[in-house]
C-alpha cells in the first residue's frame, strides 16, 4: 500500500495485493474520522478510480457522521 496524504482533507491509496484493500480503506478512514468530527459539516467519500487506486476525502455533499463508496466513471 502506498499511502499519501493531501491537505489533511484527502488521502490517496494505492494497492499493489487485493488483500491489502480492505485493512487499508479503514486506517484512511479512521484517520479522516478526527477531522469530520471538527469539521462537522462534511462526511467522508472513498473513491475507487481504478483497480487498486483510491481516494479518501472529506467531503461536504456527504452527510456529518456518514461514509460512502462511489466509483469513478
Amino acid at each position: 500500500m502506498t499511502p499519501a496524504m493531501v491537505a489533511e482533507r484527502e488521502i490517496r491509496l494505492s494497492f499493489s495485493k487485493a488483500d491489502e484493500i480492505h485493512d487499508g480503506l479503514d486506517r484512511a478512514v479512521d484517520a479522516l474520522i478526527e477531522s469530520a468530527a471538527a469539521d462537522a459539516n462534511c462526511g467522508i467519500l472513498v473513491t475507487r478510480h481504478e483497480p487498486g487506486t483510491y481516494t479518501v476525502a472529506l467531503d461536504e455533499s456527504v452527510p456529518f457522521g456518514q461514509t460512502r463508496e462511489v466509483l469513478a466513471a
